[in-house]
This record gives C-alpha cells, structure tokens and sequence, in this order.
C-alpha cells in the first residue's frame, strides 16, 4: 500500500523538486489517500503535476503503479517505453 504523496517523495529524491515547486491536480486529500500499487488493477487518481523542469503523471504496468516524469522543455533525451513490456 502507498499514496501518491509518498511516490512523489521518493521521485523527488531523483528530480530534486519539493510539494511547494509543483503544481498538480491532486488535492490534499487524494494526495494522502492509500491505494494497492500492486500488480492487478490501477486504484491511484488519475493526476498530472508540473514543475519548471518536469511534467509528472501515473504510470502503470499490469496493476502496478509508479510516478513517471519526462522534461518540461526540451532537451535532448530520449524517453523510455513508459509502462515496460
């Protein structure tokens, strides 16, 4: 079990943005609501969320789910398969 508020502090550690250098759709409340990120069905909120330097949304692969995040701007790098496979 996890929320999406736990996921985005782990992302964070890799993208180095904060809660107050992102905008998102999430509310406070579906921010903190525990869901199964487990393999079977998606039960996170569907979001988007934008900071200067990356755009963030829900990834999923047979049930399980994961923040992903791609560059705001461009920049050169190429994006991997989102969801494996």
């Amino acid at each position: 079990m996890t929320t999406w508020r736990k996921e985005f502090e782990n992302v964070f550690k890799d993208t180095g943005d904060t809660f107050e250098t992102v905008k998102m759709t999430l509310s406070p409340e579906q921010l903190d609501t525990e869901f199964d990120d487990g393999y079977g069905g998606t039960n996170g909120e569907p979001f988007t969320a934008w900071s200067k330097k990356f755009v963030y949304f829900p990834a999923c692969y047979d049930g399980a789910e994961w923040i992903a995040y791609v560059s705001r701007n461009p920049n050169g790098k190429a994006t991997s398969h989102i969801g494996g496979g």
